[in-house]
């Protein structure tokens, strides 16, 4: 897979770049999703409303969308590993900011500069596999790089919950500035020079936007990510009020989602390397199948660990899956489309999670599961029409060899 880089960089140790850039990813979608078990505990010790809190994961989310082009386009010529090395430190004054915050204006600024690390690491980390292992092992490197993903929501949120139960939030976020600071070490020991040939612009930019194959990849982002996040925001609800789950098991069924959201990436990081699109419509049907599940055997709480277990593993699939896409569409602008890719991904996050809070206020979480089947469904379609083209294309590769 040719990009618009220069040459593959001469990696001492390729793996632990490799690793480096997994844990870079793991970092900043920790970081991102911190707050999730801390907002009550922030509200109260700041004197606000925990719906304002939430705009600690908001804001966030909808910044990366934004910055991630211009990150990549401000970033010009420079040597990609120190721009990764200073969105680093970056992040580690992000968590400290945020842990020495004194009220929530304070706070909110932390978390906008998360927003810029976000859309920045993830936009640049998410092409690097093809940079620096051999182009058969593209597939398992990509995964790893986005394994940090799913590793952040199985290790990393609970984590920080537990530090945050035992010695208060600030020390959460304390912890994650140490935690960053040492992967930012362990960048800048394992990564090699990463020099573009080509400096991402506007023009390429604008160029990008017209690409077909790229326009289906974003929709198709924009219809898994918010189908997903439509009802993943009310995953407690859907356990505890519909699936009759006893709270306290809540925590052990979202570890168990954890850890088959990273089997789901590994599997679908090996097999999109091959059959992007087919892999797709995959994850677009076992994400179609959640709310099904739900709505129909859900009403138990065996069904609805089933039904939470078949959700993470097609989830799991849903960022290599994508991200391989992306690359595959754009081989000669993989940072501008990455950077895309990343802004419509949070823009997906943050519609699904508002559109299934107006459906909650108001039908109930039934509603919510319905319009996440019917979102997942107009994924499936897509992913068929895809996959109808990429099969003659994979022929007459295969007969001019």
């Amino acid at each position: 897979m040719k990009t618009s880089s220069a040459a593959r960089p001469v990696a001492t140790r390729p793996w632990l770049a490799v690793v480096a850039a997994g844990l870079a990813t793991f970092s900043v979608v920790t970081t991102e999703m911190l707050p999730v078990g801390l907002l009550t505990d922030i509200a109260e010790q700041l004197g606000i409303r925990t719906g304002t809190v939430g705009l600690t994961l908001s804001l966030p989310a909808l910044l990366a969308a934004v910055f991630a082009p211009i990150a990549v386009i401000a970033s010009g010529g420079a040597d990609r590993r120190w721009i990764l090395a200073g969105l680093l430190a970056l992040l580690v004054v992000a968590n400290l900011a945020s842990a020495l915050a004194p009220d929530i204006t304070w706070l909110l600024a932390a978390r906008v500069l998360v927003g810029f690390c976000m859309g920045g690491i993830w936009a640049i980390a998410g092409g690097l596999a093809a940079r620096l292992v051999p182009a058969g092992a593209v597939g398992v490197a990509t995964s790893i790089i986005f394994g940090g993903v799913a590793a952040a929501s199985v290790l990393g949120v609970p984590l920080g919950t537990s530090v945050g139960d035992l010695a208060g939030w600030r020390w959460a976020f304390a912890g994650m500035a140490l935690f960053s600071a040492a992967v930012l070490a362990l960048h800048i020991v394992a990564m090699p020079a990463l020099p573009v040939a080509i400096s991402p612009t506007l023009r390429q930019l604008r160029g990008q936007l017209g690409n077909r194959a790229l326009q289906a990849g974003l929709l198709m982002t924009l219809l898994l990510v918010g189908g997903h996040f439509m009802s993943f925001t009310f995953v407690r609800p859907l356990l505890v009020g519909v699936a009759g789950v006893d709270p306290d098991w809540v925590g052990a069924l979202l570890f168990g989602y954890g850890v088959a959201g990273i089997a789901g990436n590994f599997l679908a990081g090996t097999a999109a390397a091959r059959r992007t699109a087919p892999i797709l419509g995959t994850i677009a049907l076992g994400l179609l199948l959640t709310p099904a599940l739900f709505l129909t055997i859900g009403d138990t709480a065996v069904g609805g660990a089933a039904a939470l277990l078949v959700w993470g593993l097609a989830y799991g699939g849903v960022s290599v899956a994508l991200m391989t896409w992306v690359m595959r569409a754009a081989p000669h602008a993989v940072e501008i489309a990455s950077a895309l890719y990343v802004g419509v991904f949070n823009v997906g996050i943050a519609l699904g999670s508002w559109t299934g809070g107006q459906l909650v206020d108001g039908p109930g979480l039934a509603a919510v599961l319905w319009l996440s089947a019917g979102t997942c469904a107009a994924a499936l379609v897509l992913a068929a029409v895809l996959a109808a083209r990429e099969r003659p294309s994979a022929k007459a590769t295969t007969n001019a060899g």
